[in-house]
């Protein structure tokens, strides 16, 4: 009898109940346990167990630079990061309330390793979330255009709760990557969240982006309202 249900939970795809099930027969705990008690403890196992593959999931599509997390962040470095600040942008009400994040800084202040963090949290509380260096974003975009797929792509990014944009502003943009980026922000103002690190201060934002109106309208929507981390100091990296 028990196998039986075991094995139809496992053709039914309730992983999470059946193992619950399994657990409390090798236990022998299913003799001292009400029914009512049983049926709450496989319902409850099968629920953590859709939750940790929908986080799987999100995570592995998110496709993150680093595999970082807001408990592995070293708070003693010296670079203006804020630790209370950080803390209360985990709980991702950020998200919820569709802001941005503009993460700013020189090379080796940990500001892709601070956007993963925040982005692997965002899964964890169930938010859909994309990670793009940026450098790599616009080339894929290009090609996009070739094979007729972009505005898929676009769609793709537009949905997503929370999108990441790494490394931005390492180099001018051109007329065709200048307008795609137009399209991905305007698509995401005031509807989802966008965290966009950069080597750059975001007062040099406008000369990179290049044309003044589209400057102008890229950034009002980028940064009205965003929460801001500017951090300082040495490259981490020499000191490792």
């Amino acid at each position: 009898m028990n196998s039986t249900l075991l094995n139809k939970m496992g053709q039914m795809k309730f992983f999470g109940m059946q193992q619950t099930y399994q657990t409390l027969l090798d236990s022998n705990q299913h003799h001292s346990l009400t029914n009512d008690e049983i049926v709450s403890m496989l319902i409850q196992g099968e629920w953590e167990d859709r939750e940790n593959r929908k986080i799987n999931r999100y995570l592995k599509a998110a496709r993150f630079r680093y595999q970082a997390n807001i408990e592995e962040i070293d708070f003693t470095a010296s670079r203006g990061l804020d630790k209370t600040q950080l803390l209360r942008l985990a709980d991702c009400s950020f998200i919820k309330n569709k802001q941005n994040i503009l993460i700013t800084g020189p090379t080796g202040v940990w500001k892709s390793y601070l956007a993963s963090a925040l982005g692997h949290q965002a899964c964890i509380q169930g938010f859909r979330t994309l990670y793009f260096n940026t450098q790599k974003l616009f080339p894929q975009l290009i090609m996009s255009k070739a094979d007729g797929s972009y505005q898929k792509q676009v769609n793709k990014i537009e949905k997503h709760d929370l999108l990441i944009l790494d490394d931005f502003g390492l180099q001018p943009l051109d007329n065709k990557t200048r307008m795609m980026l137009m399209e991905i922000i305007e698509d995401r103002h005031s509807r989802k969240s966008t965290i966009i690190s950069s080597q750059l201060p975001v007062a040099k934002w406008h000369e990179v982006i290049g044309d003044s109106t589209v400057a102008d309208a890229i950034l009002d929507r980028m940064v009205h309202s965003a929460q801001r981390l500017e951090l300082k100091g040495q490259s981490l990296r020499k000191s490792k």
